[in-house]
């Protein structure tokens, strides 16, 4: 048996989806087709003997359908190591791009990642991988779901690397700070060797320090193997400034230890190996901090990976097997034992249970689960067990879905990072124009003082720090994204995140949105001396055979109570009034007042207490027994709760709401007064809920639409930023910006707060890192020294450089300190996506 899921175009409703299922499942050797309308993909399970899969695609296209063939691009998602800054990751993007074949190219410094969309038939995996070599660069396994173990064993293994370098080089850095300083402070009376004292033994002096300095520049070898390959190739980035400065300190320190060996005892002053030492061990422990710190900002990624099992317990002729995870087939009948957790999506085909889904959606109430009811893999299941049939494997879990969303958006660039991307590019070969030009500008005014030049050249370069540019946006949309996904807040990009703080205006759809999106009892009304429940479970028992969605909430809500229901004796549904039935011999009558009229039934002042119901937006339904008003029942499609909550905190942060719907305008206005909601457009065709879009956008406004995702795709796709509330579509994803896995109205705001305290934080971000490198070169370059002010000490220059970087880092961590404000959401019913 052959498995295959076809993407299939053309399908506007249910009845598409069904026609084309029965079509196919009349094919011989098909054994079972499923067509999801949402996701627009056919599931087929067919023996390859008897058919092939080409005469299943040629008959759907009879059918006036089309299928989908494969797209020519693929994409991958390479890690890459080796880059130290901002100008490594533009480098690496220019060279992909040049690539016959390529079609985009996103290199992301924060997460270490390079995102290529390529044609497979023009240029191959491998040759990307061979350019980003080229280029200086390593480039790692692709990163998968099931490796998550792996990259973080990988990044473990790099931080306690750089740890144990910066421990060597800060074991040789201090001492010899400590000989190259205390000549210098003898008032200080610090303790001292006397056969280093640089005016009576020069040589030993200098000689301390050049052995002390050059095991520092091995633990530091990267910093000189990276930069300089970057200069040959023009392409300078943060390390080629770290040695080119601390190459000049040392090369001039040689060349005074050669003059004390030539007999110039004075030139034991001039010795800078103090200088490259120190900066060498301060980067290190920047790059440390700094690793430590990107790793926290993908936290919440790696804990969704983590989250599924590593094997499943297949049902095998009639025996159970554990098999490894990747080994797991469509249609294998998998065994969940209590306590374990589901390997796979699927549909559950025999037994009961309750499944905590809250790793997937936030949601603390285990949801019941039976025959027919789908479940998502990395879910748990609390009591029971159950059999189902795997039907989403691999890369298409829910939880795959998830975690390929979160990538994409933790990896795409948000329209305020631009300008950081911008001046990234130029940011090394200026500050090393500058670092020759200040250099030698003091040089020509202090009268050949190389010295004082030096110490200028050198603190130019390491001072700059193109590092807290490239990391200023990535790493906030990191951990805003991480957080989001956290809360059941699902944003697929930093264009998304950023627009999302500006949106003054939002629609909301209401069925389904709003309110639950189906009917239920809401009012029971009785004559004198006949109970609620009797009322309820006489016409519940008459509309047993309706299929009328008033009659069928009527049915549900007796159910839900525990009411019996009565045989029916005889059974007429009577076109646009109600229905007539018999049960115990008792004539009953459910529906409007033209059907009572018409049996002549006196509504005995009841009248007025139906219009009162009908102004607030339900439906009012007679019931009579025996030729008698018995009461009246009224059924509305009820508000959510907690859909006032969220709407109010939205007005609260300035938003204007609105609300639309294909209703009339008395029951729109009954919904929206109940949520407290001003702005109504009512009567509304789904086609034209776009047209409204767009006119709010006219009027200058910015505008978000939530709607489930389907029938509100092109309103949410006209939208500047389109949500779509508890839908597990796929239509859903590529129709919104943002996805919310939650059903309740709650995360609306939450999503809407997360956006702007990310884009602050961003913005604090880019101020620091552009703020710092404004102030810093100028202070470096001797400005303040021109006014008679202090001269920056390279070894402060190269201190200030590393914690740049980490500021910007810390600052964006602040980020996972986000909770969503509380309100009585009520979303006890969740949605995976």
């Amino acid at each position: 048996m052959e498995n295959q899921i076809l993407d299939i175009r053309g399908m506007t409703c249910a009845a598409c989806a069904q026609r084309i299922e029965k079509t196919v499942q009349k094919l011989p050797g098909v054994v079972r087709a499923s067509v999801n309308l949402a996701s627009e993909k056919l599931l087929v399970e067919y023996d390859g003997s008897v058919l092939s899969l080409s005469a299943i695609k040629e008959a759907v296209t009879k059918l006036g359908y089309e299928v989908a063939e494969k797209t020519e691009h693929s994409s991958a998602t390479i890690p890459i190591d080796g880059m130290t800054c901002a100008a490594c990751a533009q480098r690496v993007e220019k060279v992909i791009r040049k690539l016959d074949g390529v079609k985009s190219a996103s290199v992301n410094i924060a997460t270490e990642k390079a995102v290529v969309t390529y044609d497979p038939h023009k240029v191959r995996l491998s040759a990307i991988r061979e350019a980003i070599q080229k280029a200086g660069y390593t480039p790692l396994t692709t990163v998968k779901a099931d490796m998550a173990g792996e990259d973080k064993l990988r990044k473990q293994k790099e931080i306690r690397t750089l740890w144990r370098k910066f421990a060597v080089a800060a074991a040789l850095a201090l001492p010899l700070l400590y000989i190259a300083m205390v000549p210098m402070i003898k008032w200080a009376h610090l303790p001292f060797p006397n056969s280093l004292d640089p005016m009576r033994f020069p040589l030993a002096y200098s000689l301390t320090e050049l052995l002390l300095v050059i095991p520092i520049i091995g633990v530091g070898y990267k910093f000189y193997t990276a930069g300089y390959k970057a200069l040959i190739q023009r392409s300078p980035n943060m390390d080629s400034l770290i040695s080119l400065g601390t190459t000049a300190a040392v090369l001039y320190s040689v060349y005074n230890v050669f003059q004390i060996i030539a007999g110039n005892p004075e030139a034991a002053h001039s010795l800078y190996f103090e200088t490259a030492g120190v900066i060498i061990a301060l980067i290190l422990l920047g790059k440390s901090l700094e690793a430590v710190s990107k790793g926290r900002t993908s936290e919440a990624i790696k804990k969704l990976m983590g989250l599924a099992p590593k094997t499943a317990i297949v049902l095998q002729d009639g025996e159970e097997k554990e098999i490894p995870i990747d080994e797991v087939e469509i249609g294998d009948i998998i065994i969940i034992k209590p306590g374990a957790k589901i390997p796979v999506d699927g549909t559950v085909t025999e037994g009961r249970s309750a499944i905590d889904e809250s790793m997937l959606t936030g949601e603390s109430m285990p949801v019941d689960k039976k025959g027919g009811d789908m479940v998502y893999a990395a879910t748990l299941n609390t009591t029971g067990t159950f059999a189902f049939r795997a039907e989403r494997v691999g890369s298409d879990t829910a939880l795959a879905h998830i975690i390929k969303l979160v990538e994409d958006a933790q990896g795409s660039k948000a329209p305020i990072a631009q300008m950081a991307d911008i001046v990234s590019g130029y940011f090394v070969p200026v500050v090393c124009a500058i670092a020759v030009f200040t250099g030698a500008a003091w040089l020509i005014g202090t009268g050949g003082d190389v010295t004082f030049a030096l110490t200028i050249f050198i603190s130019v370069l390491v001072i700059a720090c193109p590092c807290a540019l490239g990391l200023a946006t990535p790493t906030a949309i990191m951990v805003g994204t991480g957080k989001g996904a956290e809360n059941g807040i699902l944003i697929k990009g930093g264009e998304a995140l950023e627009t999302a703080h500006k949106i003054n205006t939002i629609v909301l759809d209401k069925t389904g949105t709003i309110t639950e999106g189906k009917p239920a009892v809401t009012d029971l009304l009785t004559r004198q001396g006949i109970a609620q429940d009797d009322l309820l479970q006489m016409c519940a028992s008459a509309e047993k055979g309706s299929e009328h969605p008033l009659g069928q909430a009527i049915v549900q809500s007796a159910q839900q109570k525990g009411l019996a229901l009565w045989k029916t004796e005889e059974f007429e549904a009577i076109a646009g009034q109600g229905i007539q039935a018999s049960i115990n011999g008792v004539a009953v009558l459910a529906g409007n007042r033209k059907l009572m009229d018409g049996h002549g039934i006196s509504l005995e002042g009841m009248e007025a207490e139906a219009d009162r119901l009908a102004q607030d937006g339900k439906t009012p339904m007679y019931v009579a027994q025996d030729g008698r008003l018995a009461g009246i029942i009224a059924v509305a499609d009820v508000v959510k709760a907690g859909s006032r909550a969220a709407i109010e905190r939205l007005h609260k942060m300035g938003i204007e709401v609105a609300m639309i719907t294909g209703d009339s305008q008395k029951t729109a206005a009954a919904i929206a007064k109940q949520v407290g909601i001003h702005s109504v457009l009512a009567e509304v065709l789904p086609q034209d809920k776009a047209g409204e879009v767009l006119r709010l956008q006219n009027e200058g406004r910015k505008v978000a639409m939530v709607g489930d995702g389907i029938n509100d795709a092109p309103a949410l796709a006209q939208a500047d930023i389109g949500i779509a509330i508890g839908s597990g579509t796929d239509v859903a994803m590529a129709s919104a910006d943002i996805v919310l896995m939650r059903l309740g109205l709650g995360d609306v705001p939450t999503a809407i707060d997360l956006s702007k305290k990310t884009i602050r934080n961003i913005k604090q971000n880019l101020f620091w890192a552009f703020g710092y490198n404004v102030v810093g070169i100028p202070i470096a370059a001797g400005v303040l020294h021109l006014f008679g002010g202090p001269l920056l000490n390279p070894i402060f220059a190269a201190a200030a450089m590393s914690l740049s970087s980490v500021s910007v880092l810390a600052n964006a961590l602040r980020l996972k300190r986000f909770k969503p404000q509380s309100d009585a959401d009520g979303s006890d019913k969740v949605s995976v996506v």
